[in-house]
C-alpha cells in the first residue's frame, strides 16, 4: 500500500493523541505483577500494547509479540518470575534484535532462560520461577527497556534489587518513569546513589490509573506546526499533561527553538488536559541537541530542520542502529531522495550544514517496518505536496488513527491508485 499526502490551506485542529504506549506497557506489567486489581484505565490501542494484553490474558506456551520490542524485553521478565514454561518469539526482524544483555543479567539471579535459535536472539525458552535478585550490574548504555524490565520485576524478588548502571546512562527519562509507575504501585523503588537503584522486596499492590496520552504522539503535531506557513494556524491536542514523566513531553521545549509556542488549558501538574500550538515567529537558524534521553523523537526534528533548512547536529543517537530498523541509515537514504545530503558519525550522531543533491521528482519514502519513519516523514508533505509514503499501515505499533486524525485536519491522504 502507498499513500499519497497534500497538506490543507490552513492548520486549525482539535486531535485527541492515543494513549501513551510506554506507560501503557509498564502499567500492564505491574499490574500483573501485583495480582490483579483495577485494569489501567485508557489503555492505548497500539499493536505493541495488545500483543502484551493478549500475552497476559491467555498465557499460551508460545507467545509471539510479533514487532514489539518493548514486549519482548518486558514479558521476557516478567515469564523469568511468573510460574511456568513459555517461548517467546516475533516477526523475522525481532530475532535478529539482540537480548542477550538482558538475559544474561536474568541468568544472574537465577533465571532458566534458553535460546531456542541464536545465541543472544529470539526466540527464548523461559522457566519461570521465584527468583532470588540482590545485586546485579549492567551498562548504562544499552536499552533503557532492559533496565525497566528488570526494575519491574524487583519488588517480587526474594532479595529485592540492587541495580548498578555502568558508563553513560541513557534514556534516564524512561528509567524515572518506570521507578514512578512503580512507586505508584506501593513499590519502595529509588536511586540511591548516581548511578545504583535499590529496589525492595515490597509487593506490589493493585490501584486505579489513568493512563496520560502520548507526548511521542505530539511530537508529530509540533512538526507539523514548525512546518507550517501560515502563522495563524492553530492544533490543540487533548490528553496531555504539564510536569508530564514522559520523556518525550522535552518536545515542547526543543520545538520552542523552532517557533512553536505551547500552552495548557490546565497547568495542574500531572493532570492531562488540552495543549494548544501556535506559531511564534521566532527560531533559531541552527540546531544542536543531545537525544540520549529521548531517542524517539530524532527522526522527526532530522526531517523537520531539514525540511525548515535548518542546519543541525543531532547526537546521543547509539540506540538507534538497533530500533525497528537502522533508522541511521534509513534517515540518510530517505532523506536524499528528498534533496537533502546527511552524515552520521559511528553511529551516534547525525549532522546537516545545508548540503543539497537533486531530490527525486516523486519521491516515496519507504517505512522499514518503522512506525516512527512513516509519521515523521508525513508532515514533509507540507513542503513537499504529493509525497508519497510506503507501506504507511505501520503506524498502527503505536498510533493506529494518525492517518484518520490527519484527515481531520484537513490532509488530502490518498490511496495510489484511487482515493482513500
Amino acid at each position: 500500500m502507498q499513500y499519497i499526502i497534500y497538506p490543507p490551506e490552513k492548520l486549525n485542529a482539535t486531535i485527541t493523541l492515543p494513549a501513551s504506549k510506554s506507560i501503557s506497557n509498564r502499567a500492564l506489567i505491574i499490574h500483573a505483577l501485583a495480582g490483579g486489581g483495577p485494569m489501567p484505565e485508557n489503555l492505548s490501542d497500539c499493536d505493541d500494547t495488545e500483543v502484551i494484553v493478549k500475552a497476559l490474558n491467555e498465557m499460551p506456551e508460545v507467545i509471539d509479540i510479533k514487532a514489539a520490542g518493548t514486549a519482548m524485553r518486558f514479558m521476557t521478565a516478567f515469564l523469568a518470575v511468573t510460574p511456568g514454561v513459555h517461548t517467546i518469539t516475533g516477526t523475522e526482524r525481532m530475532l535478529h534484535r539482540p537480548i542477550g544483555v538482558l538475559v544474561d543479567a536474568l541468568r544472574y539471579i537465577g533465571a532458566e532462560i534458553e535460546y531456542a535459535g541464536e545465541e543472544g536472539y529470539p526466540p527464548l525458552r523461559i522457566t519461570g520461577k521465584r527468583l532470588d535478585g540482590g545485586p546485579l550490574v549492567i551498562a548504562g548504555n544499552v536499552s533503557s527497556q532492559y533496565i525497566s524490565a528488570l526494575l519491574m520485576i524487583g519488588p517480587v524478588l526474594r532479595g529485592g534489587l540492587e541495580l548498578r548502571l555502568t558508563g553513560e546512562i541513557i534514556s534516564r527519562p524512561y528509567i524515572d518513569l518506570t521507578l514512578w509507575l512503580m512507586n505508584a504501585y506501593g513499590a519502595e523503588a529509588e536511586w540511591n546513589d548516581i548511578d545504583t537503584i535499590t529496589v525492595k522486596p515490597k509487593p506490589y499492590t493493585g490501584r486505579r490509573w489513568l493512563i496520560e496520552n502520548d507526548w511521542s504522539a505530539a511530537s508529530y503535531w509540533y512538526e507539523m506546526m514548525a512546518l507550517s506557513n501560515n502563522r495563524d494556524d492553530e492544533l490543540a491536542l487533548a490528553g496531555l499533561a504539564d510536569g508530564s514523566m514522559q520523556g518525550d513531553s522535552s518536545a515542547r521545549y526543543i520545538f520552542s527553538l523552532l517557533g512553536v509556542k505551547t500552552t495548557f488549558d490546565c497547568t495542574e501538574q500531572g493532570l492531562p488536559t488540552t495543549i494548544r500550538l501556535r506559531h511564534t515567529g521566532h527560531r533559531l537558524p541552527r540546531l544542536e541537541y543531545d537525544f540520549v534521553n529521548s531517542p524517539d523523537m530524532a527522526q522527526t526534528f532530522v526531517a523537520c530542520c531539514a525540511a525548515m533548512d535548518i542546519k543541525f547536529r543531532f547526537t546521543g543517537l547509539q540506540t538507534l542502529k538497533i530500533k525497528e530498523t537502522d533508522r541511521i541509515e534509513a534517515l540518510k537514504t530517505e532523506m536524499r531522495k528528498l534533496g537533502y545530503v546527511l552524515h552520521d558519525v559511528e553511529g551516534r550522531e547525525l549532522t546537516w550544514k545545508g548540503e543539497r543533491c537533486e531530490a527525486q521528482t516523486h519521491p516515496a519514502i519507504d517505512t522499514y517496518d518503522d512506525h516512527r519513519m512513516a509519521m515523521a516523514f508525513a508532515p514533509l508533505a507540507m513542503r513537499h505536496p504529493g509525497l508519497r509514503i510506503n507501506n504507511p499501515e505501520v503506524v498502527s505499533k503505536s498510533y493506529p488513527h494518525f492517518w484518520d486524525d490527519l484527515r481531520r485536519a484537513g490532509y488530502t491522504v490518498e490511496e495510489a491508485g484511487q482515493e482513500a
